[in-house]
């Protein structure tokens, strides 16, 4: 009686040229497809399904690599033939490309000449934050971006800001100006009654304080909304 053989689930299964990582030494890492850089992460499917079967499926199921990467380490652990030990390795090469992201679009000694500035630096560096962050930029007296410093860290629904600590940041690093700049990990960009009353509450301690905010940026995902656009403030 002949046992029928069981397809392998690891590189070693698949034809010489249809290997990614050899491809990769041949061709360039640049010209490997999503497939296969996915399925060198992975390095190895599950019974049944090979890497490269796997790396497809998980590509065609999240709307490629971009749906992927949005999902957060827990919901890549429980993604089937993943487990903890694939879904770090995943979750850290996603991180890594936002970092390096994030320093190629650098904003600090740019001048601030409108919102998609600011929102195109903050849109990969808030994209996977479960929790909303606040951040102040800070500007010297030529408009120019000097700093980025994070004011509050809060929960799922809101983060805690007081004009002391935006205004505290601007003090010590000399700033003429500021942008407030948050993220809606819900996805809406659009300004929250409580987010309205904060602005307002730090725009008039501004003014005080001769530190004008010039613009409040929320992020939402792939999305922005600016105050000043808006007419808000």
């Amino acid at each position: 009686m002949q046992v029928e053989e069981k397809p392998r689930s690891n590189f070693k299964s698949l034809p010489g040229e249809m290997k990614p990582r050899e491809r990769m030494f041949a061709v360039g890492p640049e010209n490997l497809s999503d497939q296969e850089l996915l399925a060198i992460l992975l390095r190895t499917g599950f019974k049944g399904k090979s890497v490269m079967q796997m790396a497809e499926e998980l590509l065609a199921s999240e709307g490629g690599l971009s749906g992927l990467s949005d999902n957060s380490l827990q919901s890549l652990s429980r993604k089937k033939g993943i487990k903890n030990e694939k879904a770090t390795t995943l979750a850290a090469a996603f991180e890594l490309s936002r970092r390096l992201l994030t320093k190629k679009r650098q904003i600090y000694d740019t001048p601030f000449t409108s919102p998609k500035v600011v929102a195109d630096y903050f849109i990969p560096k808030f994209r996977d934050k479960l929790a909303e962050e606040f951040h102040v930029v800070l500007l010297n007296a030529g408009n120019m971006i000097k700093k980025d410093v994070c004011i509050s860290r809060g929960n799922l629904d809101s983060s805690v800001v007081h004009p002391r600590e935006v205004f505290k940041a601007a003090i010590d690093h000399l700033a003429k100006s500021v942008i407030l700049v948050h993220n809606h990990p819900s996805g809406n960009p659009e300004p929250s009654r409580s987010d309205m009353a904060t602005t307002k509450k730090i725009v008039e301690s501004g003014k005080i304080l001769e530190i004008p905010v010039l613009d409040h940026i929320i992020i939402a995902g792939n999305l922005y909304s600016s105050f000043t656009e808006k007419g808000l403030l």
